[in-house]
């Protein structure tokens, strides 16, 4: 049994709340390199210039990549040999949180209730998804998520039988109702299957895969990439202002349902898509 202090996650993460929201990883900043080449529409290319020039500023100046630093999602893999000491662990990363997005200079955007709209001033509470894994190390993954794409995301029950075709139709839909709101380029998260909450979490983690990675099982990368062709045949374009990339990416999970159900959830990610890992 291996011993972790919680002090080192408060440190993990508030390293990692500053690191994701200033400096986008390489396989996006590949992506805006592939389709400014591919993209159709001068006004698209210049878009996609500009993003990547706001990358570089982002990374050299250690600024925020945008102004919405977004709610701060944090993915915690447990082994389960490791035995935390000195605290609680949800309490430890609030803390790592409150410390990088006062330390970053981070905007700060989360209200304490959801009617009654008080900031809670330091960005906290974080959403947390806990997993015990094998082993003894802490793997932990910081995905700050902005408030205009998880906005046009959505999730359905569908029917069995509406089989693939209800679900390329129901992503599709999802991606051109949302139209310019999530700031394309985007990444498509897709969860099939599970329960409802299932889904929607199948969808969330998607988006932490690099990007482009096809799923390794062929019948879904097939399906990503008919979706990903017909999402980008809409013309949405780089911010909405028309061309051939709306979405840089489809990525699909999947999960054992029960037989009377068929559920799908989209969560959309803007071309900023943020996240940093640590080991611990």
């Amino acid at each position: 049994m291996r011993e972790l202090d919680v002090g080192e996650i408060t440190r993990a993460v508030r390293r990692l709340a500053v690191e994701a929201n200033t400096d986008l990883g390489a396989d996006v900043l590949d992506a805006f390199e592939r389709f400014t080449a591919t993209e159709a529409s001068p006004t698209g290319r210049d878009i996609l210039a500009q993003l990547t020039e706001n990358a570089r500023i982002a990374r050299d100046e250690k600024r925020p990549l945008c102004q919405d630093t977004g709610f701060a999602v944090v993915f915690v893999d447990l082994g389960q040999d490791v035995r935390l000491k000195g605290g609680d662990l949800y309490q430890a990363v609030d803390e790592g949180v409150r410390q990088g997005y006062a330390d970053g200079y981070l905007r700060k955007s989360i209200v304490a209730d959801p009617l009654r709209r008080e900031n809670t001033g330091d960005n906290t509470p974080a959403v947390v998804h806990l997993r015990l894994v094998p082993g003894d190390r802490v793997r932990i993954v910081f995905a700050p998520k902005g408030g205009g794409s998880e906005n046009m995301s959505g999730i359905a029950m569908l029917r069995p039988a509406d089989g693939v075709e209800g679900v390329k139709r129901f992503v599709v839909d999802r991606v051109s109702e949302a139209g310019p709101n999530p700031c394309p380029p985007t990444i498509v998260g897709v969860g099939v299957g599970g329960t409802f909450e299932v889904a929607a979490l199948l969808a969330k983690r998607s988006l932490l895969r690099t990007l482009g990675a096809p799923n390794p099982d062929p019948y879904y990368a097939d399906l990503e990439r008919q979706l990903l062709d017909e999402i980008n045949a809409l013309g949405i374009g780089p911010q909405g202002l028309g061309g051939t990339t709306t979405s840089f990416a489809v990525h699909v999970e999947a999960h054992p349902c029960h037989i009377a159900s068929l559920p799908v959830a989209v969560n959309i990610q803007c071309h900023s898509a943020r996240h940093k890992e640590v080991e611990l």
